[in-house]
């Protein structure tokens, strides 16, 4: 799932290449990705892109007049930036990858695209952000928030500190590959308590993460959008990495697996060397 880093760096990539260029046409080829229905599409045809930018996870494209197109590409969703088409050929309606598509006055645009078969992307044309559900429920940014603001957010949810990471109502913009790196950093158990987090871990756990999210942002920027996945997976220490040793202490990075998702450490850097146990056999280990 793209998260803050990688947004961060598809709204610069889109800065660059398409602000300034007017719009032909917006083609919508799946109607359940798009969650809006006024605006119509039809209504950003020959306006400019004037600004590219996000809130939290979500993609923010501003055309003139002070229309947006706000995207969340949810776990599978991606953007491909197109020099050319290769038809002029408006989309039809399908169960084909693509949900929207920009097509722009030079030729070239993008696709918003959506792999598998839970289709989950969410695209919303409005005239102000803050009417799509998603951002109008935002905690403050994980990215900007000052250390003061960052300690009351996590504070005010007491719950395991891994869920409350990815809690966009808590920070915006961290989900589960992030979540790992930072808890990593911080030598914090995924599992340990938020309301039993003390001064000095939490502020280890803001410098963490702005830390972690900076490395990130300055690896992703300037990337070409195809290329951002593989930035994303290079720069990880834990996650996605189970099996493999720990790059800080050696130790053999161990995971946790729930229904939907897992999660990645290292019993050595964060849980004191022992393993946590999986939480749908056992007691967990704090």
């Amino acid at each position: 799932m793209p998260e803050l880093p990688e947004v961060e760096a598809l709204a610069a990539y889109l800065r660059d290449r398409a602000v300034g260029h007017r719009v032909q046409r917006l083609e919508v080829a799946s109607f359940s990705a798009l969650k809006t229905y006024d605006p119509a599409p039809s209504a950003v045809a020959d306006k400019e892109i004037v600004d590219a930018g996000r809130h939290g996870k979500f993609l923010d494209v501003t055309f003139e007049g002070g229309v947006h197109l706000v995207v969340h590409l949810s776990r599978a969703g991606w953007l491909h930036y197109r020099d050319a088409f290769p038809s002029a050929t408006p989309l039809k309606p399908g169960k084909g990858p693509i949900a929207v598509r920009v097509r722009l006055d030079d030729g070239s645009g993008f696709d918003l695209t959506e792999a598998g078969t839970q289709k989950r992307l969410a695209a919303y044309l409005v005239t102000d952000p803050a009417l799509v559900p998603g951002i109008a429920k935002l905690g403050p940014d994980a990215f900007t928030a000052d250390e003061a603001t960052f300690a009351a957010a996590v504070r005010r949810r007491r719950g395991q500190l891994k869920g409350v990471l990815k809690d966009q109502s808590v920070l915006a913009g961290i989900g589960n590959a992030y979540s790992d790196e930072i808890l990593h950093a911080a030598k914090l158990s995924p599992f340990a308590m938020s309301d039993r987090v003390t001064d000095a871990q939490m502020a280890t756990l803001y410098e963490a993460t702005r830390t972690v999210l900076n490395d990130a942002v300055g690896r992703s920027v300037g990337q070409k959008a195809a290329e951002l996945k593989g930035e994303k997976r290079s720069g990880m220490k834990v996650h996605a990495r189970t099996g493999l040793p720990c790059p800080v202490c050696g130790d053999t990075v161990r995971e946790v697996s729930f229904a939907d998702s897992s999660l990645q450490y290292c019993p050595t850097c964060q849980t004191g060397g022992k393993p946590l146990a999986d939480r749908r056999l056992s007691r967990l280990v704090r």
